[in-house]
């Protein structure tokens, strides 16, 4: 392969074959594997069924790949590439169709960021179980395994939102064989490994991170959650099952799980060690193009356009965010890359025909979480929290941020980076913790200035989510104390340093917990900042996240205690309101409901100008930067 990734002219046989011509043109009559998938193929390790494809073909596995089969014809794409040898892989793509596809307020989405071209209606709802049940129509007797997000968040009985309703394990209701959960790459090559052996996809009931039927009943260690049944009857019965899943989804070497819906039995084996380097490397150094496939003919998807000059640094989140889903599919132990894989992608960026020297973003799931893990490897296997930093850091964590710092020094020297910006979330109660070790304390407290310093393209973007405690604490963040010092850090480095960056804070309106004083307080608090407010969003309920069981139970699974959350639309309404307080149509109306909660306090202290100060208005240009080198 050449070694400028896009100045070359790409060949279709440079990809895994989509159609019937591409396949006789690598001289294949059949594939081994078939891949469907919900978004758009780009040939890039941030797209799920790329990495799943490259992954079964550098083990030597014909791996073909249907992206966006149409579903509403005569189900040609679904016939074209044929019969595969071992097995059919289903995933709805990087996103729950349902969040991809409609907004909290449950209103249909005017584009599809995973499609060409940005068109929505590429894919159905709930692809996971639309392409499955195509595939055994037409070919009952090839095994078809689940894999992707929505498979993995619906693995269990899970509250969908968009139906407003208590809906069982996604198995029930597609018609796969088996749910390969989370990072698929080490189940699905002992998957196919095992397939080729000769084995009946019903005798495949060991492997780790997969989901499947049983006649068997749990054994000793094992945990039974209440049946489907008993939690369509009882909330709290389902807030139980929550807690022991998302216990079991962070645990190292976790217990096997079963629940039963109806008269069958779901079992729920493990998740995989975490990744080592090594893995980690293999599956990010394997022949990507980087680019679409040819047959999009150059039309722009706008999630690749995101992430193109982009390289992902390490997988898996400890953060524990109530409204988050990826510790319940990446795990919370971290998965990092070596300096020398992550290099190596960068050089290959760097030869794109388009890249003009800055580097969009070095970073993760949250980006300074590289190379992070606990002191004592024993204590952190016995470990059951969902979070590693709430309520408070733990003592364990190792929070060094010098083998970041080294990556970060290393990505600029190349004489081909002019720029290397964060542009994935920061924790930045990770890098203000405090750490026992001098050298490390005083490494982290360069990480902070570095970052602000070095690694903003304009605006930095954090998500302190709310200014509550109370609020806060239920979505497992830190107090916005914290956020008041960062911001403190933050202004200190650009008067330093005379750049006229902004800050860009995140804020989510209607998290469960969180009442229209609350919101009140949060437009007061972010005002006396001196924040116009933009990058905001309604809490969306997701399967498999804490906030979401809440939303559904009514109560909190680890304290079965009840908690406030705004449910009516005139509810969430009100609350978003307040992030707009500075819009003349708001004001009447806020005053007016803050008068009949009886803080018309509240009105006076949003509604009286503050004394002028440096401004935050996110609408303003920030001044433009200087570079560090030619």
């Amino acid at each position: 392969m050449a070694n400028n990734i896009n100045s070359r002219r790409w060949l279709r046989t440079d990809f895994l074959p989509t159609s019937r011509d591409e396949m006789e043109a690598l001289g294949w009559d059949q594939a081994d594997v078939i891949l469907f998938s919900g978004d758009a193929y780009v040939d890039h390790p941030s797209f799920g069924a790329a990495v799943i494809g490259r992954t079964l073909q550098a083990a030597g596995y014909k791996v073909a790949i249907v992206p966006q089969p149409n579903w509403r014809d005569d189900l040609r794409d679904f016939r074209k590439l044929g019969r595969p040898r071992l097995f059919f892989g289903v995933s709805a793509g990087a996103m729950d169709s349902m969040v991809n596809h409609y907004t909290a307020a449950r209103r249909l989405r005017h584009d599809d960021a995973y499609t060409a071209g940005g068109r929505r209606g590429a894919r159905p709802d709930y692809p996971t179980i639309v392409y499955s049940k195509i595939l055994k129509e037409l070919f009952p007797d090839v095994p078809v395994i689940a894999g992707g997000i929505e498979a993995s968040l619906r693995r269990v009985t899970h509250y969908d939102y968009w139906q407003d309703r208590l809906r069982p394990s996604i198995l029930v209701d597609a018609a796969a064989d088996l749910i390969s959960y989370g990072m698929g790459e080490k189940a699905i090559l002992e998957i196919a490994r095992r397939l080729d052996a000769g084995e009946n996809i019903t005798d495949i009931t060991d492997v780790p991170q997969t989901v499947f039927f049983t006649g068997a009943e749990p054994g000793d260690g094992d945990i039974l959650l209440y049946s489907h049944e008993e939690c369509l009857a009882d909330k709290v019965k389902q807030a139980k099952n929550f807690r022991h899943v998302e216990e079991e989804s962070n645990r190292y070497d976790g217990s096997v799980i079963y629940q039963k819906v109806g008269e069958r039995m779901i079992r729920i084996n493990p998740m995989f060690p975490p990744l080592t380097t090594e893995e980690v490397d293999r599956s990010f150094d394997l022949p990507y193009t980087r680019v679409p496939h040819p047959r999009y003919k150059g039309k722009n998807i706008p999630a690749y356009e995101m992430i193109r000059h982009s390289v992902c640094l390490h997988r898996g989140c400890f953060g524990g965010c109530a409204f988050c889903t990826i510790s319940a599919h990446q795990g919370k132990f971290i998965a990092s890359r070596s300096k020398k894989s992550i290099l190596r992608e960068v050089k290959q960026v760097t030869q794109m025909d388009d890249f003009k020297g800055y580097i969009s973003d070095l970073g993760g799931p949250s980006a300074n979480m590289y190379a992070i893990a606990g002191r004592n490897k024993k204590l952190c296997k016995k470990c059951r929290r969902p979070s590693c930093l709430h309520p408070q850091p733990c003592r364990n964590l190792d929070n060094d941020h010098r083998p970041l710092l080294d990556i970060y020094h290393a990505v600029d020297a190349l004489p081909e980076v002019k720029k290397s910006f964060i542009g994935s979330g920061v924790r930045y109660d990770l890098s203000m913790a405090p750490n026992s070790d001098p050298e490390i304390e005083k490494a982290n407290r360069r990480y902070n200035r570095e970052l602000i310093e070095h690694h903003v393209s304009g605006r930095l973007k954090v998500a302190p989510e709310h200014t509550s405690d109370f609020v806060l604490d239920l979505m497992r963040k830190p107090s916005f104390t914290l956020f008041r010092q960062f911001k403190k850090i933050f202004d200190d480095v650009n008067r330093t340093t005379g750049l006229r960056q902004q800050l860009v804070p995140y804020f989510i309106s209607s998290h469960p917990g969180c009442t229209e004083i609350d919101m009140a307080e949060l437009a007061i608090t972010t005002k006396n900042l001196d924040f116009h407010l933009e990058q905001v969003q309604d809490f969306t309920p997701t399967p498999m996240t804490l906030a979401t069981e809440i939303y559904y139970t009514g109560v909190h699974p680890y304290t079965l205690e009840a908690v406030y959350t705004p449910r009516t639309d005139a509810e969430k309404k009100a609350q978003r309101d307040y992030f707009f307080w500075y819009q003349p149509e708001h004001r009447a109306e806020l005053k007016r409901r803050l008068t009949k909660l009886h803080r018309p306090d509240l009105a006076t202290r949003l509604f009286t100008p503050n004394r002028p100060q440096s401004h935050h208005n996110l609408s303003r240009r920030p001044k433009p930067r200087p570079e560090r080198k030619k």
